[in-house]
């Protein structure tokens, strides 16, 4: 009887939650999201004159033992 009376009391709080929650989507809908085209004054970016800005050796290295393919003789 004890087991019966807990998942009874379990069924009931999650309809509650599932009830609440039907409830605040019905009165508080999703606002949908809108791009606002005038954000940025320019919104062309040159995305090559960016890559050829950057000096790539002045970028740290790290060396490493890749030891990906190699394969025991046996």
């Amino acid at each position: 009887m004890e087991a019966f009376m807990r998942a009874h009391h379990v069924i009931a709080v999650a309809a509650v939650l599932v009830i609440g929650l039907g409830v605040k989507q019905y009165f508080f809908p999703p606002v949908r999201a809108e791009a606002e085209p005038h954000a940025v004054s320019s919104a062309s970016v040159n995305v090559l004159q960016m890559h050829r800005a950057i000096n790539t050796k002045s970028f740290p290295m790290q060396k490493m033992h890749d030891m990906t393919f190699v394969f025991d003789n046996e």
